[in-house]
């Protein structure tokens, strides 16, 4: 299993095109999990990007903040019948 690089909450939001306040918002809204503080600051993966880049892209197409977490939640299955996280 490859180790994704880490992040700040400052990178992540660049590297998602939104705001630190929206990453916080999608935090309290459970839409992604608040990583544990390490040292000094939260670190974030490319893997919270992606779903971020999720979340605005459902937005456009008409879901709501409810609908999107329900899509986010979903589990897809491998011919191996194996359910995954599609952001994993």
């Amino acid at each position: 299993m490859k180790t994704e690089e880490k992040m700040t909450i400052g990178v992540l939001a660049k590297l998602a095109q939104v705001g630190v306040e929206t990453v916080r918002f999608y935090e309290r809204k459970g839409l992604i999990q608040q990583p544990i503080k390490t040292l000094s600051f939260r670190e974030y993966t490319e893997t919270d990007a992606r779903k971020i880049r999720f979340i605005k892209h459902a937005q456009e197409l008409g879901f709501t903040l409810d609908e999107t977490k329900e899509l986010l939640e979903m589990k897809v299955c491998t011919k191996s019948t194996r359910p995954r996280n599609v952001f994993s």
